[in-house]
């Protein structure tokens, strides 16, 4: 009874933090002390500590011997690895849904789809407090699309892809607010090309969905505005010179700008 007690604080704490980190509420950077964690939350030491540990395997939390822990900051390098990775591993687990996935599956991702473009993304209109119910609406719609790739691994990754990438996406929640909302017309997009069957053109809708955040997101972090080479990955041998151009170029442009 102790131990599940236990296992169920534990786990009551790192929902906590991890929403609190994945809404910026725990800035990046941010010191993690146990004690006051544990006063806040009124949980004990060791289901804290668990917690952090936890989320210290999902790189949202770092480890030090001599700082302790602390939220994992965000950086534009960062911000690109997830992309990158993101595509890699959903398109993956898109491809082989499509592949193996049963009438049950469509209905889902359409059900999935359909609530989340019923669902407000925000408390009010003119608010940039996102609205917890379209995030859970947002995270389950794209749990649907790989959920029939056949792989739990496949679909652990894909979900923790996501959460590393919804601490970057409230970053850029000022940025959307300012311009229109297009993000239920390309939820409906991806899910049409998903369930007639269209494995190439869902990818490249899925891919391009993220590739927008980021660059709202790398607007932020870097206050430059980023060019239309830019939205797109390309990730082939070939892409390594322009990137690195690109590079040159954002760092230019900060330098003039200090």
């Amino acid at each position: 009874m102790a131990e599940n007690t236990s296992r169920s604080l534990a786990q009551e704490a790192y929902q906590r933090l991890h929403h609190e980190i994945a809404n910026a509420t725990l800035a990046p950077g941010e010191k993690l002390l146990i004690r006051a964690i544990c006063e806040r939350y009124g949980i004990g030491l060791s289901p804290v500590r668990e917690a952090l540990n936890r989320l210290s395997g999902e790189r949202l939390v770092l480890h030090n011997a001599q700082k302790g822990f602390l939220v994992a900051p965000l950086s534009e390098e960062d911000l690109d690895d997830i992309l990158r990775a993101r595509c890699w591993v959903n398109e993956i687990g898109l491809r082989e849904s499509i592949k193996r996935g049963d009438m049950v599956w469509e209905e889902r991702v359409v059900i999935a789809c359909h609530r989340l473009s019923r669902t407000p993304r925000f408390w009010e209109e003119k608010n940039v407090e996102r609205n917890p119910a379209w995030e859970e609406a947002h995270r389950l719609f794209h749990e649907r699309l790989v959920s029939a790739c056949g792989s739990v691994w496949i679909r652990e990754f894909c979900e923790q892809l996501f959460h590393a990438s919804e601490r970057y996406r409230h970053l850029a929640r000022v940025a959307a607010q300012a311009l229109p909302l297009h993000t239920n017309i390309e939820h409906q997009e991806i899910m049409q090309a998903t369930v007639s069957r269209n494995s190439n053109e869902a990818v490249r809708l899925l891919n391009e969905h993220f590739n927008k955040t980021v660059c709202l997101v790398r607007t932020q972090l870097t206050g430059v505005p980023p060019a239309a080479s830019e939205s797109q990955v390309d990730n082939s041998p070939q892409s390594q010179t322009k990137n690195q151009l690109l590079g040159e170029r954002r760092n230019a442009h900060r330098k003039s700008a200090s």
